[in-house]
């Protein structure tokens, strides 16, 4: 809707701001958050009303203002005598000047309260246009509450892709999907107090289709983040567990491919959320840390595939074990676009439940090493990840299937941006400022390592993955993707993809 040239006409964009947060109110949760996020917005909304209410009394009284300094000058015009012009035009020439500046100066305030409005309404419509940065780890949507001053943020991202298989196998099929659309809302507090959340619907709709089973609407993360130092920052609520690259920056313009690594899936149980308290910031200007205390994974849900079954996702978590997650990150100044890093999760998973008549710890390690190097086009990664678990004979016997005592995979990807170099060849038909990057990935993934005595490996588990594809980004905040996926299994088939798809944030 264009904006009204008139600056202080009924504002169009107030009712535009309701619907939009009336929308976005009235999304069905029962969580204490969206409730408090409604009232916030109910106060906002009023606020705006009251302060543009001002404003049009303020407009009133100029106006009235120069109403009167209109009607002294024709008054003193209509006093003068006609018989004496000379007189005339000497008393004329004095409150004409005085009348003439009076009314500038009521100009003068009109137009400097016309810009002050038209400030307020683009600050409503189009919100203050800032590059979107990571902060403390976060993707670069998820931290936009992170850059505003004070108040209510709004972000998301969303992506979909068809995938096509290339030789089908069994009952496998070619799928369109719409994989998800996240909002991200935030409100800061304090410079030192904000709120952070994530709310997800996968698959387009919560119900079941003729071809598909239902999707879900979910909260990804929501926390308090209490902003102390440089050196110690205090994190609490249901926030993701700081492991490899992509459980904590999922969006799609900021990883390679249709699909997330296979190892962020399979090892690493991406996208992974715990309930907890901990601390995060910097030891040293190079060096990142997080350190957390949480709810951990219920054993109940391990299989042959994996620990990926026992998230607990924040809904009535069984927390009779916690866990410890600890990230440290090291990006060295004299390498720009460089970083190292590793991290850990442990902790029991039997949860005091029984396991084939035992009471078992399940104790699970998790640990990764991950490495980055991003600059002037190029982009690297590789990430290795390595699972141990305790008690894997007893939680085999009691799922009746062979679940690991030792899981691992790991995976190198390098692309690279070809734009700058097609601008040069064609700089009348390309657009320098777009983004064109062939990529490849190798993975290894082997959920089944190691299994307890008695049973064997499920060795269709174990798995090589190349991926070769291109990003193409017509804004840093829109990509379209295509990629092939091969598939190499140890044991068995598992057919080819062809992936086209789109992704974008906000």
């Amino acid at each position: 809707m264009p904006l009204s040239s008139s600056p202080l006409q009924p504002r169009p964009t107030l009712l535009l701001l309701g619907l939009t947060l009336g929308l976005l109110i009235a999304t069905p949760s029962h969580a204490e958050d969206i409730e408090q996020l409604k009232r916030e917005a109910k106060e906002l909304v009023e606020q705006l009303r009251q302060e543009l209410d001002d404003v049009r009394r303020e407009r009133r009284a100029l106006e009235a203002e120069r109403d009167a300094l209109d009607s002294e000058r024709r008054a003193l015009e209509a006093r003068q005598p006609p018989t004496a012009p000379a007189a005339a035009d000497t008393a004329e020439t004095a409150p004409t000047g005085e009348t003439a500046a009076a009314a500038a100066e009521t100009d003068r305030k009109v137009g400097v309260l016309a810009r002050e409005v038209q400030t307020l309404k683009e600050k409503i419509v189009l919100p203050d246009d800032k590059e979107l940065k990571s902060f403390y780890g976060l993707g670069p949507a998820a931290s936009k509450v992170y850059q505003v001053n004070r108040g209510l943020s709004i972000g998301g991202y969303g992506e979909g892709n068809f995938s096509g298989k290339v030789n089908d196998v069994g009952d496998d099929y070619s799928k369109a999907d719409f994989l998800r659309f996240v909002l991200y809302t935030g409100y800061k507090f304090t410079d030192k107090i904000l709120l952070n959340a994530e709310l997800e619907l996968e698959h387009a709709t919560t119900s079941s289709t003729v071809s598909a089973s239902d999707g879900s609407f979910s909260l990804e993360f929501a926390y308090l983040d209490f902003l102390l130092s440089e050196y110690a920052n205090l994190r609490t609520g249901l926030f993701l567990a700081p492991l490899g690259f992509v459980n904590q920056i999922h969006e799609p313009v900021y990883f390679f491919g249709n699909h997330r690594p296979e190892l962020d899936h399979e090892i690493i149980p991406t996208t992974w959320r715990n309930l907890g308290v901990g601390l995060f910031g910097n030891l040293h200007e190079d060096v990142r840390y997080e350190a957390y205390v949480s709810t951990g994974l219920n054993a109940k849900g391990f299989s042959s595939s994996g620990i990926r079954g026992g998230r607990q996702k924040g809904n009535r978590v069984r927390a009779e074990d916690p866990a410890g997650n600890i990230r440290l990150d090291y990006t060295p100044h004299q390498v720009p676009g460089a970083l190292v890093g590793m991290s850990t999760f442990f902790g029991d998973s039997g949860q005091h439940q029984d396991f084939a008549g035992e009471n078992v710890s399940a104790f699970l390690s998790l640990f990764d090493v991950h490495a980055e190097y991003q600059h002037r086009g190029i982009w690297l990664r590789s990430v290795a990840a390595f699972g141990s678990l305790n008690d894997a004979k007893q939680l085999s016997v009691a799922s009746g299937e062979p679940i690991a005592e030792r899981f691992q995979g790991w995976y190198m990807e390098a692309g690279y941006d070809v734009m700058p170099y097609l601008y040069q060849l064609l700089p009348d038909y390309l657009p320098e400022s777009h983004y064109l990057a062939p990529f490849f990935r190798f993975e290894h993934i082997d959920p089944q390592e190691s299994v307890a005595s008695g049973f064997e490996r499920d060795k269709t588990k174990e798995f090589d993955l190349y991926t070769l594809g291109v990003s193409y980004k017509p804004h840093p905040q829109v990509v379209f993707k295509l990629d092939y996926r091969n598939f190499v299994q140890r044991q068995g088939n598992r057919p080819d993809e062809i992936n086209l798809g789109l992704g974008f944030v906000f």
